[in-house]
């Protein structure tokens, strides 16, 4: 089989823009210039990187003008060595495909390449400008240190830039001069075992680089003699009352002269003007405040209120601050931030409730994943967030490997929480384990400087709502104690959870959370028990572990000799699946659930078409079992599915896969997390309904059927004028004992407003046969099962007919496809799970990523449905809608131009 391309593999579309990332083109070296002004902050555009045993000359050469790089790799601004390599070309094969990666070389270099450190060279133009200004270089990160030059001078050792997290700012003003500036930076290699940097656990294989480089970038600031820093906003709110706010806002300002200066510090904040002057001594830094004390129009009337996505708008207000020095603009700061409230209480069984605005929510979130060689690519990152919106989420837990500001502006325009914290399993919590190593001197200055810098990057975002001091441990007291006195000093005025598991620190306290599993496959019915990891509390991260992604993407990232083995043999380790040394390198307990529930798979197609609807069920069964007890009096408070998405193509814990292909996982997430949902209870066979919305629905109607295997109809009710009060759930009926069910049968739910309109449709396919869990047998990531249900009868549906009209219309930068799938009268069975991907062109790629209204449905016959698709328009070729199923032959239908759409 011919090997994709890498960039069909990353990536074939985008939502608005280009999504294939950048970092899979050779970058063209150029100069960065800089900005004419003072105030401006330029990012470092291109680098050259190369091994220092190719490149044996010092910093003080190789930081010159005119130092020959004809064999260097000219690199993006933000590239990883590996990162960069990649962008070059410099891999004979693809490395994600199959286990490619182990073998990782460069043409004609031997032995490993990443136990030396790399130089990152650049060359910079300073334009000419004002006397008295200062040019700054500011490190986001370094993994794992390095040691920096400007123009053959040493500014700073590894000792001081060191640590993926601390941003570092140096005063490089007497080495620099009006044109061509050359900065180098020797990166030394990284090992999350022994630098607080980033480490990939089991999440996937080792990066071979660890992630060695400048992963957040490197800018230089230009400022007068008083610079401004880290602007400040907390909003406070008189709850329950919510028309009126507070607002504290605070700016540093440094005189960055040997000389005092007297500064003005004016600019606006949510439009109200401030001014403020301040004497500063040499090399003073001052806090600078105000309030409604000081500025009376700080206290807001009728506030625009940050809401969570369903709740309500997302609202963002403008901070803009500037330094003037003898009335010459010196600096200039800027921010957004919202207004809104967080806060956090322990329900009575000792669990974490949050409460935004007031209101008490269900967090519904998954754990997030960067690029495994943390490639910098802002469109992919867009089309997450929809996905994450689409899917109904409300929230991203980042455990370590946290984002730049994109990712957080993302959030807050999206209206989507953020969990952050630090990450389990290496140097950040090994002085949290018993014979860990212990920490140095410099890796708790490291620590604290991380803490502090990720506080001031974060505490504007309305969409965080809290920080995670520790993951799988507590960090012990002293440095439980080092975070939270940072995060304070800091003016930190969100949650601080001890850690990811049920345990506490002094000053934090009791977390508040569980960690209990399960990581690995159990079935729908595990999520609806009060053990382990059910549906009460807030679960820190679980899942029922494999998600399978759909043949197409298999195929690409597979061998065929993995391929096989995948169908196949249930105990081959699949590198795709884990860390080789992981527990999950194997999907034994998957594969074995998937046999017993819906037969032995007979080829690959059929193993991952059994996989789609095993994949559905149970991540439907996980978000749906914790909204049903939301309001139960042993509540359920949040849940983090483990994962969202996967830092590589990968077969194990994600909602969407690395080619952002949505498939099974998917569409059962979304389907349990719709805003207003009516649901299946798998443990008292209840019907409830859910609103996560403020509002209370009224006149609602619903439908309720079981049915047989055939299609007969055993039970059936309509219920009519049903409310359910905003942000609760409400209960309709449990199903009576029915007699004549076949082994194999099915729950229908429809829901749909008081006059008619579509609001929620639900289809299970159940058993009679009960999946029985060995619960005393029960480890961290697994609950044994002693008895599978059975639902292999599902293998003698007969063919059913489906009839497809798709039409498209262009609305901006988007094609809006809309899909009818109707099973006529006539059909001999359920159309199960339907399938439908868009295609760009009858031979083009698929469409993606892509945004669906509903996908994997389940249709009888008489019955239709309308789905709607949103993806970026690309070319003129007239998509076409491939629709396929359980039971459904493949279908293929040109989605035609719509009735006066532009196309």
């Amino acid at each position: 089989m011919q090997t994709p391309t890498r960039l069909a593999l990353w990536m074939m579309a985008a939502m608005a823009a280009s999504v294939a990332p950048a970092a899979h083109t050779q970058t063209p070296y150029a100069s960065t210039r800089l900005a004419p002004d003072v105030g401006s902050v330029t990012a470092i555009e291109h680098w050259q990187i190369q091994d220092v045993a190719k490149a044996p000359q010092g910093g003080a050469d190789i930081s010159v003008t005119g130092f020959t790089t004809k064999e260097w790799y000219p690199v993006s601004g933000r590239a990883t060595v590996m990162a960069g390599l990649l962008e070059n070309g410099a891999f004979k094969n693809d490395v994600f495909y199959s286990d490619n990666l182990r073998a990782v070389q460069v043409p004609d270099a031997s032995g490993n390449l990443f136990v030396t450190p790399w130089w990152y060279r650049a060359e910079f133009v300073l334009p000419k400008g004002p006397s008295g200004r200062h040019a700054l270089v500011r490190t986001n990160g370094m993994i794992a240190s390095a040691d920096l030059w400007v123009n053959g001078h040493l500014v700073a050792d590894h000792g001081d830039v060191a640590g993926a997290y601390p941003v570092r700012e140096f005063d490089v003003t007497r080495w620099m001069h009006e044109g061509a500036n050359v900065l180098a930076m020797r990166v030394h290699p990284g090992d999350p075992r022994k630098s607080l940097s980033i480490g990939w656990v089991d999440w996937n294989p080792t990066p071979p680089d660890n992630n060695m480089g400048p992963w957040r970038g490197v800018d230089i600031a230009q400022t007068g003699p008083v610079e401004l820093s880290f602007p400040h906003v907390l909003s406070t709110l008189p709850l329950p009352d919510l028309s009126r706010a507070t607002l504290a806002v605070t700016v540093e300002a440094k005189n960055l002269d040997t000389v005092a200066h007297d500064a003005t510090i004016k600019g606006t904040v949510a439009g109200v003007p401030v001014q403020q002057s301040v004497h500063l001594a040499p090399g003073q830094t001052q806090t600078v405040s105000f309030s409604p004390t000081t500025t009376p129009g700080l206290a807001l009337d009728h506030p625009k209120i940050w809401w969570p996505a369903g709740m309500g708008e997302h609202p963002l207000y403008q901070l803009d601050m500037t330094a003037a020095v003898d009335g010459a603009t010196s600096d200039r700061t800027t921010t957004t931030f919202g207004i809104r409230s967080v806060t956090s209480s322990l329900t009575k069984q000792g669990y974490r409730q949050f409460f935004i605005n007031g209101k008490p929510l269900l967090i519904r979130g998954g754990g997030w994943a960067p690029d495994m060689f943390l490639r910098d690519d802002p469109a992919r990152m867009e089309a997450e967030f929809s996905y994450v919106l689409n899917l109904g989420l409300n929230a991203i837990r980042s455990e370590g490997k946290l984002e730049n500001q994109h990712f957080y502006d993302l959030a807050d325009r999206n209206g989507i929480m953020i969990l952050a914290g630090w990450e389990c399993c290496d140097k950040w919590e090994s002085a949290a384990k018993t014979g860990g190593e212990p920490w140095s001197d410099a890796d708790k200055k490291v620590a604290e400087e991380s803490m502090a810098s990720e506080a001031r990057l974060l505490r504007n975002h309305p969409s965080v709502i809290g920080f995670y001091i520790g993951s799988d441990n507590a960090p012990p007291p002293p440095l439980a104690k080092m975070y939270t006195d940072t995060l304070r000093t800091a003016n930190w005025s969100l949650p601080i959870i001890s850690a990811a598991v049920d345990q506490a620190t002094a000053e934090a306290g009791p977390s508040g959370m569980k960690m209990a599993g399960p990581y690995d496959w159990i079935p729908p019915a595990y999520w609806y028990a009060d053990k382990l990891g059910g549906a009460f509390g807030f679960d820190s991260e679980v899942s029922a572990g494999a998600d399978i992604p759909r043949l197409e993407d298999i195929q690409r990232m597979l061998s065929p000799q993995e391929q096989e083995a995948l169908w196949k043999y249930p105990e081959a380790r699949q590198y795709h699946a884990s860390a080789d040394w992981s527990t999950f390198s194997v999907l034994t307990p998957f594969d074995n659930a998937l046999a017993a529930r819906y037969g032995a798979p007979t080829s690959l197609a059929d193993y991952v078409a059994k996989a789609q609807l095993d994949n559905y069920d149970n991540v439907r069964a996980q978000f749906e079992a914790f909204n049903a007890h939301m309001d139960a009096a042993k509540p359920a408070t949040g849940v983090i599915y483990w994962m969202l998405n996967n830092a590589w193509p990968s077969l194990h814990w994600h909602l969407y896969d690395y080619f952002m292909n949505p498939a099974g996982a998917y569409f059962g997430a979304k389907k349990a997390n719709e805003l207003v949902h009516i649901q299946y209870s798998y443990d008292t066979k209840g019907i409830v309904l859910v609103n996560h919305t403020l509002d209370d629905a009224h006149g609602l109607q619903a439908s309720i059927r079981v049915r047989n295997l055939d299609g007969s109809v055993r039970f059936e009710k309509q219920l009519k004028g049903i409310d359910v009060a905003g942000n609760h759930t409400g209960s309709l009926l449990t199903l009576p004992a029915i007699a004549g069910l076949s082994p194999t049968y099915f729950v229908e739910l429809d829901l749909a407003s008081f006059d008619g309109k579509p609001v929620s449709r639900n289809v299970y396919w159940l058993s009679t046969r009960a999946d029985v869990l060995n619960w005393p047998k029960s480890n961290w990531y697994l609950t044994p099962v002693t008895q599978y249900g059975d639902l292999t009868a599902l293998r003698s549906l007969p063919a059913a007919t489906s009839e497809i009209r798709a039409t498209t219309r262009r609305e901006g930068k988007e094609d809006v496809t809309t899909v009818t799938l109707t099973v006529p009268a006539s059909s001999k069975a359920v159309a199960l799970f339907e399938h439908v991907s868009i295609k760009r062109g009858a031979h083009g790629d698929l469409a993606l990523p892509i945004r669906w209204t509903d996908n994997d449905v389940t249709l009888w016959p008489g019955e239709s449905m309308t789905l709607t698709a949103r993806y970026a328009s690309q070319g003129t070729a007239v998509p076409v809608v491939e629709v396929s199923g359980w039971n459904v032959p493949a279908q293929n239908v040109p989605a035609t131009a719509a009735q006066g759409a532009d196309h």
